[in-house]
């Protein structure tokens, strides 16, 4: 009798996961997002994925880092940024100047995160937090001002925007990858409206992220090279982890980037030597 009342509870409880899909977002306070579940029966974890500025979750789905992550057993997560009233109204509460927003999102991702628990019924295991562009630069943001959210974080083409914050709150692990040639976030950032908005610059916020980890020297512990990727090493620091992949393109992610970003997440290195 107790196995059939346990099988009739869990039957019940299935539409409580019947939202997520590309059509059907789950609704939490503040807005929305996306989710697709692993095969496996425990997942080992959640990967949550912020979109670009103008995008949506439900197109994150299909994305590498979707495959990979779901293929490893991981609960995948797109939430949709929302701004209705701002001129960009598919974006991220970035931090900085002169920028306002209809909803911050330092608010907004915890629900999503405690949504997502109590769907899935997924009470621990590691988590990464990725985004592209915009998504990348809250990325770094929620990295910097609320270390706890993840395990580990990987931002792409994307960093603080000025004014860079003073410091960050705790040490982290943070794998961010840029392209050399990106003309939309270049590495050294760019500028709007004749300078009231400006992007910052990653060689800057990896400097606060070195300060924060104590990493004691500004160059790296080790440089690796495979291919047409160069990679920087700062893993000899008091603590965290710092990991920066440099490619040859655009505004956008070498190929087999959600592999390493996978890899790097689970401790398996980002090349021969680790």
């Amino acid at each position: 009798m107790t196995r059939i009342l346990a099988v009739l509870f869990a039957f019940l409880s299935l539409p409580a996961l019947a939202c997520g899909a590309r059509d059907d977002a789950c609704a939490v306070p503040g807005g929305s997002y996306h989710m697709a579940l692993p095969e496996a029966a425990v997942p080992k974890g959640i990967v949550m994925h912020l979109h670009g500025g103008g995008a949506r979750g439900q197109g994150l789905l299909t994305s590498g880092l979707a495959r990979e992550a779901l293929a490893r057993g991981y609960v995948f997560v797109a939430p949709n940024g929302e701004q209705p009233t701002r001129r960009f109204k598919r974006d991220w509460s970035v931090r900085g100047k002169g920028l306002e927003y209809d909803r911050q999102d330092f608010e907004f991702l915890p629900d999503v995160m405690a949504d997502v628990r109590a769907r899935t019924g997924v009470e621990g295991g590691s988590v990464l937090l990725a985004g592209f562009s915009r998504g990348g630069s809250f990325v770094w943001d929620m990295a910097c001002q609320m270390p706890g959210f993840a395990d580990a974080y990987a931002p792409l083409a994307g960093a603080f925007w000025d004014d860079l914050p003073a410091g960050c709150d705790a040490p982290v692990r943070l794998f961010h990858t840029h392209g050399w040639n990106d003309r939309v976030v270049p590495l050294e950032g760019r500028s709007f409206g004749g300078g009231a908005v400006v992007q910052g610059d990653v060689w800057a916020s990896l400097k606060i992220l070195r300060e924060t980890n104590g990493c004691d020297a500004r160059q790296p512990e080790r440089n690796s090279f495979e291919g047409d990727l160069w990679f920087r090493h700062w893993t000899d620091c008091a603590a965290g982890d710092i990991r920066l992949m440099l490619h040859p393109g655009g505004h956008g992610a070498p190929q087999g980037w959600a592999v390493r970003v996978m890899d790097w997440f689970e401790g398996k290195g980002l090349d021969p030597e680790g």
